[in-house]
C-alpha cells in the first residue's frame, strides 16, 4: 500500500469521524501542522510528491 493510499484512507477514517462526532478534527490537525510545522508531515508530503513525479 502505498503512502499516497494510507493518507487518503486515514482522511476519510477522520472525516467519517468529524461526521459522527461535531468536533472539527480536521480543523484541529491543519491549525496544528500549520503551527508547528512537524517532520512527518513533510516527510509525507515528499513522499507523495515523490510517488508522483515517478509516474
Amino acid at each position: 500500500m502505498t503512502i499516497k493510499t494510507k493518507f487518503l484512507i486515514t482522511l476519510i477514517l477522520l472525516c467519517l469521524v468529524d461526521t459522527v462526532i461535531p468536533f472539527p478534527i480536521l480543523g484541529v490537525i491543519l491549525i496544528f501542522v500549520l503551527l508547528q510545522r512537524p517532520p512527518w508531515f513533510r516527510n509525507v508530503v515528499t513522499e507523495i510528491y515523490l510517488e508522483n513525479g515517478s509516474n
